[in-house]
């Protein structure tokens, strides 16, 4: 349930990014290549791409959403093909693959987070065990400035709007969360004509989105003109047994169809939505999109952290794909 972002064209002299709405000029780092190997975690990806559905435990139902027991993309796995997926394999320290992700810099007013987003791999890198880790600190050793003012804390976003867009499939990323007041992570998509059309006219597609202060519970939401920020579509799903998201790993997906997108949380589906839930306002998913992956600090909706929250705090990301089949190509 994000608020509108500001807006900002983000360029170097190697590539463009049209990257999230922003007020001011943000630049796009592209993070040094580096060697990757070809691990058991790897490997094993390679031959079988599928949900965690055997030990999830349903989410209660909420209002307007329709459900059944596990994602419906299991029917057809046999005709699934992988469009995008990493692994985050390579040794511990390095950045990021730049050719399939782009580092984001600076912060963001309209939110009112209280992080910069820093370049390269300064708060994202691999772990050397098969995960990527985007960390948020409470420290500014290069003095950035936010729109507050010195900024208090550092963090990491990362897109895939010049390496990788997609209409329709399969799109997941398992995931360990942070913990604590003031933590916002999160796991989306936006339209591929943002640059074109602005923001919310391009669309948002919230795959999962945490806030520090609902420590058992992730939302899915849509965001569209007359749908957007406080108004977006969506619903939430908890843990049972009073379980924190932060305590393990967890599989957060979207099945995406042609005018129908379902959430789903470890293979449990806890909502579908589709033009009919927009009451006439115009349903802006059926074009390519690209991912994004960010950890913020503080914000309109989280609240900013407190004298309870620890930091560091780690997104810890073991692997992000994207599957089509038959139906729905590569955009």
């Amino acid at each position: 349930m994000r608020s509108p972002l500001d807006t900002r064209t983000a360029s170097n002299t190697d590539m463009s990014c049209t990257c999230p709405p922003r007020s001011d000029v943000m630049t796009v780092h592209t993070p040094t290549r580096h060697v990757r190997r070809l691990s058991r975690k790897r490997r094993a990806a390679l031959g079988a791409i599928s949900l965690a559905c055997c030990c999830a435990v349903a989410a209660a139902l909420p209002s307007g959403a329709s459900a059944s027991p596990e994602a419906p993309r299991s029917a057809d796995k046999k005709a699934s093909a992988a469009a995008f997926a990493d692994e985050f394999d390579g040794p511990a320290g390095s950045p990021v693959d730049s050719s399939k992700w782009q580092t984001e810099t600076g912060d963001n007013v309209n939110n009112h987070e209280r992080q910069y987003y820093t370049p390269g791999g300064d708060n994202a890198q691999l772990d050397g065990e098969g995960h990527l880790v985007i960390t948020a600190r409470k420290e500014n050793p290069s003095n950035y400035q936010c729109w507050y003012g010195t900024c208090e804390y550092t963090s990491s976003r990362l897109n895939t709007a010049n390496t990788f867009t997609q209409t329709y499939g399969h799109v997941e990323a398992k995931m360990k969360i942070p913990r604590g007041q003031g933590m916002w992570p999160a796991f989306w998509m936006l339209g591929a004509d943002m640059g074109d059309v602005g923001w919310p006219a391009s669309g948002e597609i919230d795959i999962m989105e945490n806030v520090g202060f609902e420590p058992g519970t992730v939302h899915g939401t849509l965001h569209g003109p007359g749908y957007s920020g406080g108004g977006g579509i969506g619903a939430d799903y908890s843990l049972p047994g009073g379980e924190d998201f932060a305590d393990d790993f967890h599989t957060f997906a979207v099945d995406w169809a042609p005018d129908s997108i379902t959430w789903s949380v470890d293979g449990n589906v806890f909502q579908t939505r589709t033009p009919a839930d927009l009451d006439g306002k115009e349903w802006v998913f059926d074009k390519p999109f690209f991912l994004i992956l960010n950890l913020a600090v503080g914000g309109d909706w989280p609240g900013d952290p407190d004298g309870g929250t620890t930091f560091p705090q780690e997104l810890v990301v073991d692997h992000v794909r994207v599957e089509t089949d038959d139906a729905a190509p590569p955009a």
